[in-house]
């Protein structure tokens, strides 16, 4: 099967929510407004949330500003930067848009348990932890932090990546380490109300990881 004339960006989610646009424009705009090319119906988007324009074959995204920040691949968007096939593109951590190339034969399709006994519901912000909803959610900057550890699960997130991501646009000096410990523990402790297994490790020195593969 051949490649598409242009690429796409597929909102990730349950079946019913489940959308797909193509990039066939110079320009796109993401965004909770009327004047967005993409409209997302969600209060933690931007009016003019983000952009993807089209220069020389590539597929460049940039933030407009936009309160709640722009994520690719987990990691904040601070300038503009390529578009890869695959990479996932999150609108303030609340909706998930996938980009596929106009190469790609079909969308791919990301699973949303890449951590045995967890999953999660990016459109919603719905965690199930052993197959149990966790109930009540978890706050946002709770979610956040799951998020970032959950998309780079079996990697190392440095403090740094976890202020930027949770905090985004505090500067990393405005927020302490023991405000980064405490979350986590908060985090950890909602999670061990499900099961008794330990998900988040600290990596002294380094920062945190969500381990990855089934419990030993």
């Amino acid at each position: 099967m051949a490649g598409r004339e242009a690429a796409i960006l597929v909102l990730i989610g349950t079946e019913e929510q489940r959308q797909e646009w193509s990039l066939d424009q110079p320009e796109i705009v993401i965004g909770r407004g009327e004047a967005a090319t993409v409209r997302l119906n969600d209060r933690q988007v931007s009016r003019l949330h983000a952009r993807i324009r089209r220069t020389n074959g590539e597929y460049i995204i940039e933030d407009l500003g936009s309160k709640n920040g722009t994520f690719v691949n987990g990691q904040l968007l601070t300038n503009p930067r390529p578009l890869q096939d695959g990479d996932e593109v999150q609108i303030a951590l609340s909706l998930r848009l996938l980009f596929v190339d106009s190469e790609a034969t079909a969308p791919v399709r990301l699973t949303l348990e890449r951590v045995p006994g967890l999953r999660l519901d990016p459109a919603s912000r719905r965690v199930w932890v052993e197959g149990q909803e966790l109930d009540p959610p978890l706050s946002a900057a709770q979610y956040r932090l799951l998020h970032l550890l959950y998309e780079n699960a079996g990697k190392v997130c440095s403090r740094d990546s976890v202020v930027e991501t949770v905090w985004p646009g505090v500067v990393k000096e405005g927020v302490t380490e023991q405000a980064v410990d405490a979350l986590v523990r908060r985090l950890r402790d909602r999670l061990a109300e499900y099961s008794d297994r330990e998900f988040i490790t600290t990596v002294r020195g380094h920062g945190f990881r969500l381990e990855a593969g089934p419990p030993g």
